[in-house]
């Protein structure tokens, strides 16, 4: 029996390489994904246009949380160093054009261009997602630079305020998520921090600069910002139906849950298995689920930070640090959101909520971040 224990151990040591918590949390993740789709799925499908069954969303949740982690699998297997010589390029002439043109010819959904749908498929695909991951990079290698040459400000502020004040027109609370990760990259690569202050600084007048372009350029969306402010702080608003829908997810959990399937706020939340996920997992598995899940990403953002430590790359350690920064503050603010500590945001909770975009770039950045751990395992090996 131990033999059999110990060769089954190889085996999986042999095909998952890097950090095991790692690919054990993203298990656990994606298997409470599953469960709570799986358990809900007639709300969905009540929701959805007629003749749809309820298995199909099931389905397709299923097909596209394989295929994100098999993106995640192949794309561990790829050396971090690569993406070092790729980022400056791809920021250039694949995600500043993308944003650019999503913002002005994307697919208007729910008064937002956040996507753009691919020729002869038909699918959609959100760019500010791509572009999270190329900029991380990006920055993660110019801090790294730094430690070794003289660079300038410019070289790194410029970039994240030009993607940043792409993104933020049609998606605000992407921009400051990705914005607040680069300034927390910044400190950890030791920039000084009047550099980071000044950075800060520029994008609190580039959000002001949107405010005043808001009267000529309708994409910009501070009606939406503004209203979604107020509804937060007055709590008497269409938005806040929603809100109260959420409270009441929350209190039917109780510190159980009312069991899986028996939830019955995913017919009234808009967007509830993306937006509002978290809100149904604490109804159906109760505080212990609830709890469970921050334990998880509290997990998963720990390793990250281990990686920092040991990683004797400075690159790797600032692309394991962002692109971890970046998971754990969105599923942070998801769920803050969704307890009503935050206003509404839109945010899904990463690897869990419904979502092929978000699905497949979260897989992405975790099998970056389980690289740059393999790699790091590597060097204490040879030692």
């Amino acid at each position: 029996m131990a033999s059999n224990i110990d060769f089954l151990r190889e085996r999986v040591s042999n095909l998952l390489h890097g950090d095991k918590l790692i690919w054990l949390i993203t298990s656990f993740i994606a298997l409470m994904s599953v469960l709570v789709v799986y358990s809900s799925s007639e709300a969905l499908s009540a929701r959805a246009a007629a003749n749809v069954s309820s298995s199909s969303f099931l389905l397709k949740h299923v097909v596209l949380l394989v295929f994100s982690m098999c993106i995640m699998y192949g794309v561990h297997l790829v050396n971090f160093s690569k993406y070092a010589r790729w980022s400056a390029i791809l920021l250039t002439f694949v995600v500043i054009p993308l944003l650019i043109y999503t913002l002005l010819f994307g697919v208007n959904i729910n008064d937002a261009r956040r996507w753009i749908r691919i020729p002869f498929v038909g699918i959609t695909v959100q760019s500010s997602d791509f572009a999270k991951i190329v900029l991380i990079a990006y920055v993660s290698r110019t801090l790294a630079l730094m430690q070794e040459r003289t660079v300038s400000l410019g070289e790194l502020m410029g970039p994240v305020l030009s993607v940043c004040g792409l993104i933020a027109p049609a998606d605000l609370s992407t921009s400051v998520t990705l914005f607040m990760t680069c300034v927390l990259l910044m400190l950890v690569g030791k920039v000084p921090l009047r550099d980071v202050f000044s950075l800060f600084m520029l994008g609190i007048g580039l959000f002001a600069c949107l405010i005043i372009l808001a009267d000529w350029l309708p994409s910009i969306r501070v009606d939406t910002w503004a209203s979604r402010l107020y509804d937060f702080i007055s709590g008497d608003s269409k938005v806040s139906d929603q809100v109260e829908q959420a409270k009441m997810a929350i209190a039917k959990g109780g510190f159980l849950g009312v069991g899986p399937g028996n939830g019955t706020q995913a017919h009234f939340l808009p967007n509830a298995y993306s937006d509002y996920i978290y809100c149904i997992i604490v109804e159906e598995y109760g505080f212990v689920g609830g709890a469970v899940v921050v334990i998880l990403y509290a997990a998963l953002l720990v390793r990250c930070i281990r990686l920092v430590t040991r990683s004797e790359k400075p690159f790797g350690a600032m692309l394991a640090a962002g692109l971890g920064f970046g998971i754990i503050m969105q599923a942070f603010i998801h769920m803050a959101v969704n307890v009503n500590l935050l206003p509404v945001t839109g945010l899904t909770l990463p690897f869990m909520s419904m979502g092929g975009t978000s699905l497949t770039f979260t897989g992405m950045a975790l099998g970056i971040i389980l690289n740059v751990s393999k790699q790091v395992e590597e060097a204490a090996n040879a030692e």
